[in-house]
């Protein structure tokens, strides 16, 4: 059974920076790729980013580009999310989430997710 456990969310004024953490239990993910998405009230639940859990490569959605920086500790199974200056507009429920194998979906596709965490809540205030 694999757990996703999200971690590091918080209130942050704008400009500000946080760390999200999601760390993943029950097996290890050697292909595939682990991601970010948020949710903010009354939205549809949207992309931010995601890793390849064996290459490395990045994906970033456009709003997020340059302010936001994927990273994995594979010896400790976790995926990272730093945000730095930060709007009001990144304030969203977090969510981690996980595929394994290769996938004809890319990377930004929520529905192409196996596992998801139970999210961080993230507010900027202006």
């Amino acid at each position: 059974q694999v757990q996703l456990v999200e971690s590091g969310g918080g209130l942050v004024q704008a400009g500000g920076s946080l760390r999200l953490s999601c760390a993943a239990s029950g097996r290890t993910f050697g292909s595939g790729h682990m991601g970010w998405f948020r949710q903010a009230p009354g939205k549809d639940r949207e992309f931010v980013a995601a890793i390849g859990c064996g290459s490395g490569a990045t994906y970033y959605s456009g709003p997020v580009k340059g302010r936001f920086t994927i990273s994995r500790d594979i010896a400790k199974n976790m995926v990272l999310l730093q945000m730095n200056s930060l709007k009001s507009e990144d304030t969203a429920l977090y969510y981690c989430a996980v595929r394994t194998g290769v996938r004809i979906a890319t990377p930004l596709e929520a529905a192409s997710y196996d596992w998801w965490g139970q999210g961080t809540q993230v507010t900027v205030s202006p």
